[in-house]
């Protein structure tokens, strides 16, 4: 047990731009976890933190001490590697879906411990539990089982796994204290080190609907994370991707499950694919499997095997019909011209609007709400044309959703130079 400290003292270190002592991170975060330390005196020292930052020690310890909070998960009994991959999250971002499954058809164990969305980012957990019958709760036995058995899993993280860290997510939500690097990544790699993955590719999102907005942040946000993998002894790679407009042709709980389905198909949106491919290679390689294409598995469809049997190992039924919105509305071009805006984060508040998404954590979401975009940057239009449909079971949701797209999904005139989406993969971080 660390030694006694006094709570003041340690928000003073860090507001006059101190480094906090090895002791003191300890000791504050086991004493927040058992409610010694008030919320709000975390409050102060996440904002303290927020605005003069930490050093690489003090954040490696800070994760180490979030990690200690908790259980550990351990997969080595498990007869093959493990591979992992976490999103900073944005809008369509149904990746995990197609991946895990792909990676798993090559003989890796994908332990997918996912989160729900808050906010405009959705949830995996949210979308995958439009599937009827899918259960997203198993306790460590069943995570293995599963995992040995079929290869991949899709669930709730247990409340065993980094609880310090579940706790201050909470508070730094209603602080506005999120978007700080040290605090992110440390969040992030608690919880995926205690979850005892062999190796974790990060992908992190750049752009209008991501959290990290400027190229910069999001490169030291990922260096940052790669540091804590690598010295905890995790094969650590980030891939840092766009998400200045939204992921794939949908946003919405049900329609990214048939989107992601249609892609474990052979087809779906090329963007989604490149993506999945891409993440998968890097996964496979943190497991020792080089000189693969995953595309392979898309098309014979072994990938698709191992979706039909992850989901009903789950509860669910991979071939029932999902539900559909009783109530939509399209959004179509005012004039012929040019697809020139067609923002992520504003088709992301805008399915959030129409019931995709929550404010609080507590929140019940709609299965069947979201957008569907029926265009892409730089594409010719003719007015009347479809530019996207709003889903809802609400449509007294319809005026707000609107009013959240308005001037951020823009006709130009015909012949109008728009510049196209640059390449899904920006830059990659290694240790």
């Amino acid at each position: 047990m660390t030694e006694q400290h006094d709570v003041v003292d340690v928000i003073r270190t860090k507001r006059d731009n101190g480094r906090l002592s090895d002791d003191q991170i300890d000791w504050v975060i086991d004493a927040y976890t058992r409610g010694v330390v008030a919320d709000e005196q975390m409050a102060a020292l996440a904002m303290a933190i927020f605005i003069n930052g930490m050093e690489r020690e003090e954040i490696v310890r800070w994760t180490n001490a979030m990690i200690a909070s908790g259980e550990r998960m351990d997969f080595s009994g498990l007869s093959k590697p493990t591979s992992d991959k976490h999103s900073t999250g944005g809008v369509g971002d149904k990746i995990t879906l197609p991946l895990a499954p792909l990676v798993a058809s090559y003989g890796v164990a994908v332990p997918q411990l996912s989160g729900r969305g808050l906010g405009h980012t959705g949830g995996t957990l949210d979308k995958l539990e439009a599937i009827p019958g899918w259960q997203a709760d198993l306790d460590n036995a069943g995570i293995l089982r599963i995992l040995e058995d079929v290869g991949a899993v899709i669930c709730a993280a247990g409340a065993g796994l980094a609880p310090a860290d579940k706790k201050l997510y909470a508070l730094r939500d209603i602080t506005a204290t999120v978007e700080c690097i040290p605090l992110i990544a440390s969040s992030i790699m608690s919880k995926k080190i205690a979850e005892g993955t062999g190796s974790l590719v990060l992908d992190v999102k750049v752009g209008s609907g991501a959290f990290m907005k400027q190229f910069d942040q999001a490169k030291a946000l990922a260096q940052t994370m790669v540091q804590l993998g690598t010295d905890a002894g995790v094969h650590t790679v980030a891939l840092l991707t766009d998400m200045s407009t939204p992921l794939g042709k949908t946003a919405g709980n049900a329609l990214e499950v048939r989107e992601s389905v249609e892609v474990l198909a052979g087809g779906g949106p090329s963007d989604v694919v490149e993506l999945t491919i891409a993440l998968a290679v890097e996964m496979l390689a943190g497991a020792g499997k080089t000189g693969i294409d995953p595309a392979e598995n898309l098309r014979n469809g072994k990938a698709m095997d191992v979706w039909k049997a992850m989901i009903a190992a789950q509860g669910g039924d991979p071939d029932a019909p999902l539900p559909e919105a009783p109530h939509t509305e399209t959004i179509e071009a005012e004039a012929d011209g040019v697809v020139a805006d067609l923002d992520a984060l504003a088709v992301g508040v805008a399915a959030w609007r129409l019931g995709a998404g929550r404010g609080r954590k507590e929140d019940p979401v709609q299965a069947t709400a979201g957008v569907e975009v029926h265009v892409v940057q730089g594409q010719p239009v003719r007015k009347g044309q479809k530019l996207l449909t709003l889903h809802t079971e609400t449509p007294e949701r319809f005026a707000r959703a609107r009013a959240a797209l308005e001037g951020k999904v823009g006709v130009a005139p015909p012949g109008t130079a728009v510049k196209a989406r640059p390449s899904i993969v920006l830059d990659r971080v290694e240790a």
